[in-house]
């Protein structure tokens, strides 16, 4: 198990130009939302194996993926990069 599967919530360093949690393609959707109500926040930064953030997840964009008519509860975030707007995957560049 590597150190992220065990903490999959970071504060995100100043360094980056984003704030918020952090969090990992590997994570279900189901438990993106759980952190976010946890964190109370509408927004996610996800990142690479390597901890470099990739894209944001919203909370809207994960609500409509949940309610999706192809969504089961083993959906990941790495599966949302292909799927368009609706995902709620933007860009951080």
């Amino acid at each position: 198990m590597t150190l992220h599967q065990m903490t999959p919530v970071t504060a995100v360093d100043g360094t980056t130009g984003s704030s918020g949690p952090r969090v990992w393609t590997d994570m279900t959707v189901e438990v993106a939302l759980s952190v976010m109500a946890g964190a109370r926040v509408t927004h996610l930064l996800v990142c690479d194996e390597d901890g470099g953030p990739t894209g944001r997840v919203s909370r809207a964009g994960l609500i409509a993926v949940r309610d999706g008519a192809g969504y089961t509860d083993r959906v990941r975030l790495r599966d949302l990069s292909d799927i368009s707007d609706i995902s709620g995957i933007s860009d951080i560049s």
